[in-house]
């Protein structure tokens, strides 16, 4: 499909001809069904990100389904079982950074949150087609140490090591809904109401901190799961995270502004309400609010209706994430995806998994096929969650959904490279 960012007029591929794809909505417990058809002149699948659902559906060509042949279609069907803020998107090669990524929206029919009006805000990283630029290209560079400008943390100038620690990429555009910041979208809203915002990082290689100008907003979800309300002025999502605030508006027009964190560049969303005038043709860099109240994941607590029960772990795993940019071997214990070791499980069991990062770079872990709580009494639920350079984070996953299920980091080339294991349960 052909694509104007602002007069970059790209060609890349998605679905349906949009960027990003669809929205699907349904709700929860509905079975959803997916006509897919392949006009790519490559194999693909989809991914159902988030979703604890059957594992033949899950989308990992290879592993889960066959690859979807160029001109092939494919049907999927399942149950969608938990509502929240979810998307999808290839899990082959390097598409997820091109324009293949959609939002699944999964309404609860026993609402809790009270609000008014709704958006969801998906954030990318855009290289592809920007100055000759593609995802492949990228990859090879990365892979032979010759990437120097335009990666983050390597070219001359590039500053502090954090830059590095944060992503391997300094893209050129940073998009909400499609859309860069000289061509950035409105949400209208209604004065004296409340919003609630599903943001969804679609990033390949960058965390963003979002905030909005002169307001402050209330965390409500996570991964689609609700926690008990937390005020902040602003949230950080690593790749393949989401968060859902609330937002309580006036009457006017504010920057809704998503920084790419250790990186340069942003991406921009005005929300509007009411007869709010027109907004400012320009904004800074960073508001005041990014540097105020950010959310701090490892505090929030799930509402008790979908905390995972207390009990004792059966057993501990140790998921060692190793590798370093010389070279661009990732891995994990050592080992990239072509030669792993299953993470072993009997359905029923109560595992604790422990991510160790002995890496310099920071790693967005994602399960498939289930959510997993956060350390400590009534941990939030997730399916992502950041594993800083050097840091651990330990997280109790209950073995309810059988399959073979991946585990991995949810940056593209990271995960290209080998970052991934599996999660296999054994009789």
């Amino acid at each position: 499909m052909t694509v104007d960012l602002a007069g970059h007029v790209v060609e890349t591929v998605g679905y349906n001809g949009k960027l990003p794809g669809p929205e699907i909505r349904v709700r929860a417990g509905d079975e959803l069904e997916v006509r897919f058809q392949n006009d790519l002149d490559a194999p693909t699948t989809i991914h159902w990100h988030g979703l604890a659902l059957r594992n033949d559906m899950d989308g990992v060509p290879d592993v889960t389904q066959p690859r979807i042949g160029p001109s092939d279609p494919f049907v999927y069907r399942f149950v969608v079982p938990d509502p929240g803020t979810y998307w999808f998107h290839p899990h082959m090669g390097l598409d997820l950074d091109r324009g293949m990524y959609a939002p699944l929206i999964v309404d609860d029919p026993n609402e809790q949150v009270r609000y008014d009006d709704e958006a969801v805000l998906v954030l990318d990283d855009w290289l592809d087609g920007i100055d000759g630029a593609s995802p492949d290209s990228t990859f090879r560079a990365l892979s032979s140490g010759t990437a120097m400008a335009g990666m983050a943390g390597m070219g001359a100038g590039a500053g502090s090591a954090s830059m590095a620690d944060l992503g391997d990429v300094d893209y050129p555009l940073h998009l909400v809904n499609g859309r860069p910041r000289a061509d950035a979208p409105t949400v209208q809203a209604r004065a004296g109401g409340r919003i609630r915002l599903r943001l969804i990082n679609a990033g390949s290689d960058t965390l963003y901190r979002v905030a909005i100008g002169g307001q402050s907003m209330t965390v409500t979800h996570l991964d689609g799961f609700p926690i008990e309300p937390v005020d902040v002025d602003a949230v950080s999502l690593s790749m393949g995270e989401r968060i859902d605030v609330v937002v309580a508006l006036g009457t006017g027009v504010w920057p809704v502004l998503a920084v790419a964190e250790g990186k340069a560049g942003s991406a921009l969303a005005w929300l509007r309400s009411g007869g709010g005038t027109a907004p400012a043709p320009t904004v800074g860099d960073r508001l005041a609010e990014h540097d105020r109240r950010l959310f701090d994941v490892a505090s929030a607590r799930a509402v008790q209706a979908v905390a995972l029960p207390v009990a004792r772990p059966d057993r501990s795993v140790d998921l060692r994430l190793t590798g370093a940019m010389k070279g661009y071997a990732w891995g994990i214990n050592g080992r990239a995806f072509v030669d792993h070791r299953p993470v072993e499980v009997a359905q029923g069991e109560r595992l604790r998994v422990r991510f160790r990062n002995e890496t310099m770079m920071v790693h967005p872990m994602h399960l498939h096929g289930h959510t997993f709580a956060l350390a400590g009494e009534r941990g939030a639920r997730k399916d992502t969650v950041l594993v800083k350079p050097m840091g651990t984070v330990s997280v109790d996953v209950q073995a309810d959904n059988p399959g073979q299920w991946m585990i991995h980091c949810h940056n593209t080339y990271h995960l290209e490279a080998g970052m991934a294991t599996s999660l296999s349960y054994v009789q």
